[in-house]
């Protein structure tokens, strides 16, 4: 596996205003909502993308469903490393797979053009490995994974 960068970092937030009160009110980073629920900035410096993701939504995004499941350690964070292309994150998450961890999801492309598979660490974080093109584009996009 060939990590580029890291392509994002997110909060996984159980309470999302209080966090924007923390993030946005009293640290005053440049994060804007996005409409749903999800705020972001690819205008931190040393940062290409930091969000806060509500809990419901990293659920939805790893397991199809807005309940976290019961059993499961809840997340804390999330970290997306980049490789080269779409092909080489299903690589990647064979090669994780052969490693012995466990994916929550294969390789898939969201409908904001990412391709991305997640684990989740015992610790509570969802690592991702993604190829999200906006971030090979300097004129494109910068959506979160």
């Amino acid at each position: 596996m060939d990590v580029l960068f890291i392509t994002s970092v997110a909060a996984v937030v159980a309470d999302p205003p209080l966090a924007r009160k923390l993030f946005i009110e009293a640290l005053r980073l440049p994060l804007e909502g996005e409409g749903n629920g999800y705020y972001s900035s690819g205008n931190i410096p040393g940062s290409k993308h930091f969000g806060l993701w509500p809990l419901s939504q990293a659920a939805e995004a790893c397991f199809g469903t807005a309940q976290w499941p019961a059993g499961r350690v809840v997340p804390q964070a999330s970290i997306e490393f980049e490789v080269a292309n779409a092909e080489a994150v299903a690589a990647a998450g064979a090669e994780l797979q052969r490693a012995g961890f466990e994916l929550v999801h294969e390789a898939r492309t969201e409908p904001w053009g990412q391709t991305v598979t997640r684990l989740l660490t015992t610790d509570g974080l969802i690592v991702g490995i993604s190829y999200a093109p906006s971030l090979h584009d300097p004129q494109g996009d910068q959506h979160p994974g």
